[in-house]
Formats: structure tokens, sequence, C-alpha cells
């Protein structure tokens, strides 16, 4: 099921299995999904890397997800673009710029208690609903149900990743810097030029990002740096030393030694053995 508007925005619905698994590929500019798991036996390489997915797991794709299906069962797809829900408009923790859409450099992959699958169930039945409605007020309908459902897998996560131990200024500022390192992560590589983006200091930045994990910032800007190598050296054929350019290394080998240090393994050698697999 499909809602199409008079200004492109679009919002769909399908359930995915192995015999339309192809729709996860079509994915286009300015499109965000929601992909939640019906059964057990989900194998998907997201960015160069394997995944397994079980019953009642969800997951958060952007545009920018690289993804191949090596199997999947059942899964329940919610796709929308931003013209649908605005990733700016709504700028908050349950826009698309908050902690599900680019809130962090890794995949957010949601567990589902028996209490969630219950709740989620009930607002994807109306869901259904609303898609069948053919009125003046659906797409208003529509734009309250998928935030309904973004609220609730905001939650899910949260409770999952601890952000409790954090005040709202708190998770504003890490979804806030982690949106930033989305956007210059090409050119930006310390952790004192995003603090001083966000006016503030390094230490503010460390202290914070303590809190919420075991990671540093500086971590969280080289994660999405190794992602987009990973991509790249996937699925394209650029030349290793024009990939370091992009990634705003001045030279080959520095570049190298960053991947090999956080892969295992030279550029060269991964792209030999992601292009056999």
């Amino acid at each position: 099921m499909q809602y199409s508007g008079k200004t492109d925005e679009y919002l769909q619905i399908s359930t995915i299995d192995i015999h339309n698994c192809s729709l996860l590929k079509e994915s286009q500019q300015s499109e965000l999904s929601l992909l939640w798991f019906e059964e057990d036996g989900n194998e998907l390489i997201i960015d160069a890397q394997s995944y397994e997915f079980k019953k009642n797991h969800i997951i958060c794709l952007t545009e920018f997800h690289k993804l191949e299906v090596k199997l999947i069962s059942k899964a329940r797809l919610l796709r929308f673009n931003r013209s649908f829900y605005c990733v700016l408009k709504h700028d908050n923790e349950v826009s698309c710029k908050g902690v599900l859409y680019y809130g962090s450099s890794k995949l957010p992959i949601l567990e589902l208690k028996p209490i969630d699958i219950e709740t989620l169930g009930t607002v994807w039945k109306m869901f259904i609903i609303e898609m069948n409605s053919k009125d003046n007020l659906q797409l208003e309908m529509l734009q309250m149900m998928l935030k309904r459902v973004i609220i609730l897998c905001t939650r899910i996560y949260k409770n999952q990743h601890d952000f409790e131990k954090l005040n709202s200024k708190q998770v504003t500022l890490v979804r806030e810097f982690n949106f930033l390192v989305e956007k210059f992560f090409r050119q930006k590589h310390t952790v004192a030029e995003y603090a001083d983006l966000l006016n503030k200091s390094p230490k503010t930045l460390t202290n914070l990002f303590k809190k919420l994990a075991n990671k540093s910032p500086l971590q969280f800007i080289q994660e999405r740096k190794m992602l987009e190598a990973r991509r790249l050296l996937r699925y394209t054929d650029r030349a290793v030393k024009d990939i370091a350019y992009e990634l705003g290394y001045i030279d080959i080998q520095t570049f190298s030694r960053f991947f090999k240090r956080n892969q295992g393994l030279s550029p060269s050698k991964f792209r030999t053995i992601e292009k056999v697999k």
C-alpha cells in the first residue's frame, strides 16, 4: 500500500518476504525506512557488514545505507520520504533528525518486548486502516500515525541504550553531534572541530559520551569514516587513493593505516574479499 501526495510526499507500507525482497534495494533520495522482522532467520548485509535479525527486531534505515539481502523470512516495511515527514521541520528527538535517524553512526537495532509488540502492533493495525481511508483528512491522519510509530520506537531505543541517564539537553547535544558528524565527516576529523560547531569544549563532549556509552566522540567520528570507506570499497570500483582523498586523507598511506587499524586488513584486501562474497 502506498500514499502519494500532491507535492511528491509518499508513504509506503508493505510485507516483505523472499519473493519481493528486491523492494528493499529500491531506496530513493530523501527516503527513510523502518523494517520490523516478523519471523526468525533473516540475514542482511548493510554497508558491507553482515547482520542476523530475529523475530521482533526492528532496524531503521536512511537513504545512505547500502543493503543486500542474503536471507529474509517475513518483515513489515514502513517507508516514507522527507516531504511526508520533514527531517528538519520536527527538530526534536522524534524527528527524522532524531534518535532513530542520523542519531548514531551505528545501525539502530531495536529488540521488542511483549508489551512493545502489543502496543506497536495495535498502532500498525490503525495505520493500515488509515491507508485505506480516502478522504481529505488522510494525509494528516497518516502523518499522525507515523509520528506515533516513531515516538514508540524512540522510547524503546532510548530505554535499551541508557539514554535515560541523560537529560533532554544532553540527548539533544548527542543527537546534534551525530548529525554534524553525518554532515561533515569527510572534512572534519577531530572532536575539537565538532565541539567548536556546537559551542562546547571537547572535554564536555567526552564526559557526555562517557555517560552514554563506552565510546569516545572520536570513536564515533572514526566509525562514520570507516562506514563510508567500507561502502565505497564494497559498492564502487573507485581507486583506493580516490577514496582516501574523498574521506579527507592527503595520502593513501595514512588512510591505509587508519583502515587496517580499525578493520584488521588493508583496503585492497578488504575489497578483494568482499567482491568474491
